[in-house]
């Protein structure tokens, strides 16, 4: 997955319509826009002054509480920090990991740009903050080489987090550095770029022979080609080894092959680009790849739009792909610079226009080109510039590479991509979600964060009616950070779920904190029992069913079929009940005073309940453990011996062989009976003679009492004079009586 911010857009989907659309997100300002800025009213007559730039929207907005800054804090610090850190929860989330909790070791391998903010913003406009803050907050809020570990350090990433510096390249650098680290498994995760000059709005001025364009756009190869303006951006890449990819990752691609290099000193100058070093990088690329040049059908240029920059970049390609095919025009060029200026982050921006147009498998166009620069010669080379178009394919899987180039300092990289294997990994269609009931939850730190979440949620619902509901309910419930104002709804489908976000009656909205409370597993013990309980959890859930397998399959030696017990397939009352759940829910509440049937009637000998409520205690805990809910547990009574067995103290083929052989001793003792009362101890102890017992204290008013059932009979009619509510539990014998 991945995030970003860029010209003209907010997000990667934003890009990737404003691409297919054609959008060139270049501003060009007025006069009183750029005094405004604090341009000098002189330079905007000079003829020289180009009045145009590549904005980035709201970047002076920051959620400075949600990531724990002080207003001062956010106040001194650069807009690269922040806006990087926000693109980094934000990728993480999209990618469905929870990065406060996830354990996987994430490295960040980024790189930014020098601090403009602190030239232009601090300690031009606002020296009165420096003065008043120490020197160090200042240097880590604004200088780039904090922008990793300030990432690290807000969202708990413990893997490397290295700042990367090689100008142009340097955030296609950062790509290949990220993949090294996953090779070697130093790292699990995440890599990108930023760069945001302020003031934003701002022109330029152009020198002839220069990088920067004379009328503020870009158009790489075409003969009118003077360069680029310049812009801000963001992107973020979440990288993970493909090996490592679990069912329902959402894959973009595949990064099959990535290289560095330098041109070191056999050029023009230092800020010259060279041929040789950008065919080197492209075919070391290709080769640790695998891949033959004529099966790659795409390739990202760096694209500058230079007429020295584009004849070179075309050469170095045609060097590398002329070496292993003589076929023309099968391979599509283009560059995002077209799109959205010369970023210091370009390197992972055409990265994010690739994966995307992988994904889509559609190619955009690349703007403003009419007729090719007169140094290249596409007619007879493998290239073609291209309109938008669907990205065919003859039986290869689609193929691209990314060119960014240091062309100040001559650092070199290349990135050569494949396409997702088959469709997204683990995904069920829309009608394959397993559960009839699917859990959504959103959170977020504020009331109106909150909605927004929610309203960001329909909105993806309605825009993606395939989605399966299951992977939906997975992602929010796993994927996301848990924060303090939370929201819950119960749906079977994307239509009901959107039915259901939007009628209040539907949504349970509360507020918590975050910070971890223990929860414990209470198992209970006789009385609680009923036929065909959790009938409808064996049915849907497969570890339910699993565990309470293996629980009947260890008893069947040591009593009847178990499961027939619980489960009697011939039972009239199940048939009868049928079309309420299988659940009578007054017999599930000991409140039913028609006789039982001969199924319950069976079910309540306490050889079977005993054995049967251990199963079903231990086959539910089971099932709970696996959704993640694992901390302390208690029991009463056989409840005891299921949270013996869930702690490890008795193993599961000991315990079932304990429990049966004691059930089946009990079941030869005498009858008796157990009645539920609410008073207190002091208040039944002139009840208690050789007949009755107290068998146990569960509260202040609630008391069980254990004897003869005609002691017991004779009591409960006494009470029930008296008003007060009493009950007989479902039991055969006097438990925890003498």
């Amino acid at each position: 997955k991945m995030s970003g911010r860029f010209p003209g857009a907010k997000n990667v989907d934003q890009l990737w319509q404003n691409l297919c659309n054609g959008v060139e997100s270049i501003s060009f300002f007025t006069d009183n826009e750029l005094v405004a800025s604090g341009v000098d009213p002189t330079s905007l007559n000079d003829p020289q002054y180009v009045k145009a730039g590549a904005v980035l929207q709201d970047i002076e907005m920051f959620d400075a509480p949600f990531f724990g800054f002080s207003p001062r804090e956010a106040e001194i610090m650069d807009p690269q920090q922040r806006l990087f850190l926000e693109c980094a929860w934000e990728a993480l989330e999209n990618a469905g990991y929870d990065p406060k909790t996830d354990k996987n070791l994430i490295g960040v391998y980024a790189g930014g740009n020098l601090s403009t903010y602190l030239l232009n913003n601090l300690a031009k406009s606002h020296p009165e903050l420096i003065k008043e803050t120490l020197e160090s907050q200042i240097t880590i809020a604004n200088d780039k080489d904090f922008i990793s570990t300030r990432v690290s350090y807000k969202l708990n990433l413990k893997g490397p987090s290295i700042s990367v510096g090689t100008a142009c390249s340097t955030s296609l650098v950062a790509v290949h550095l990220a993949c090294r680290g996953l090779l070697s498994y130093q790292c699990d995760m995440v890599a990108g770029g930023i760069a945001i000059q302020v003031p934003q709005k701002q022109g330029y001025f152009y020198q002839e022979g220069g990088m920067a364009s004379p009328d503020g756009h870009c158009r790489a190869f075409d003969a009118k080609a003077q360069g680029s303006p310049f812009g801000k951006g963001a992107g973020i890449v979440v990288l993970k080894r493909l090996e490592d990819v679990a069912d329902g990752d959402c894959i973009y691609a595949v990064i099959k092959g990535s290289a560095i290099n330098n041109d070191g000193s056999e050029k023009v100058s230092y800020t010259a680009p060279s041929v040789t070093g950008q065919a080197e990088v492209i075919a070391e690329a290709q080769a640790i790849a695998n891949f033959d040049s004529e099966t790659i059908t795409y390739i990202e240029t760096h694209g500058t739009g230079t007429p020295l920059g584009d004849p070179i970049e075309f050469r170095a390609l045609k060097k590398v792909f002329s070496a292993g095919t003589s076929k023309k025009n099968f391979c599509a060029i283009g560059s995002v610079k077209t799109n959205v200026s010369h970023l210091s982050a370009s390197g992972v921006t055409g990265l994010i226009k690739t994966l995307l147009a992988l994904k889509h498998k559609m190619i955009p166009p690349t703007l403003h080109f009419e007729e090719p620069n007169p140094e290249i010669d596409f007619a007879n080379s493998p290239f073609y510039i291209n309109q938008l178009h669907e990205w065919k394919i003859d039986g290869t899987p689609r193929r691209a590479g990314v060119s960014s180039f240091g062309t100040l300092g001559g650092t070199n990289a290349h990135v050569v991509l494949e396409e997702a294997p088959g469709e997204e990994q683990g995904s069920r269609g829309a009608g394959e979600q397993g559960r009839k009931y699917q859990l959504l939850v959103v959170s977020a730190k504020t009331d109106s964060a909150l909605e927004t979440a929610t309203a960001n949620l329909v909105n993806h619902l309605q825009q993606h009616p395939e989605l399966n509901l299951a992977d939906v309910a997975y992602t929010l419930q796993v994927g996301r950070h848990g924060l303090s104002h939370r929201r819950t709804v119960v749906c079977q489908d994307t239509q009901d779920a959107i039915a259901a976000f939007q009628n209040p009656k539907r949504v349970l909205t509360s507020t918590q904190e975050t910070n971890q409370r223990p929860v414990v597993f209470m198992f209970t013990g006789l009385g609680t029992h009923y036929i065909n309980m959790g009938s409808e959890l064996y049915q849907l859930e497969p570890t339910f069913r699993e565990h309470l397998d293996r629980c009947c399959l260890l008893f069947q030696p040591l009593l009847l079929n178990l499961k027939e017990v619980i489960y009697p397939t011939s039972s009239a009352k199940q048939e009868a009940t049928k079309e309420k759940s299988g659940i009578d829910l007054r017999q599930m509440l000991g409140r039913d005073t028609q006789s039982a049937d001969p199924a319950a009637q069976k079910l309540n000998q306490t050889y079977l309940t005993q054995p049967a409520l251990f199963a079903i205690e231990y086959a539910l805990a089971q099932l709970w453990m696996s959704w993640g809910i694992r901390l302390a547990m208690i029991g009463y009574s056989i409840g005891e011996y299921v949270a013996a067995t869930i702690a490890g103290v008795l193993s599961l083929e000991d315990a079932i062989t304990l429990v049966a052989k004691r059930a089946q001793m009990i079941q030869e003792l005498p009858g008796g009976a157990m009645l539920a009362v609410p008073l207190t101890e002091e208040e039944v102890q002139p009840f208690l003679n050789e007949n009755l017992s107290l068998s146990a204290v569960n509260g202040s008013f609630q008391c069980v009492l254990a004897g003869t059932t005609q002691a017991i009979e004779e009591l409960a009619g006494k009470f029930s004079a008296k008003g007060l509510a009493c009950r007989q539990l479902q039991t055969s014998h006097a438990f925890h009586s003498y």
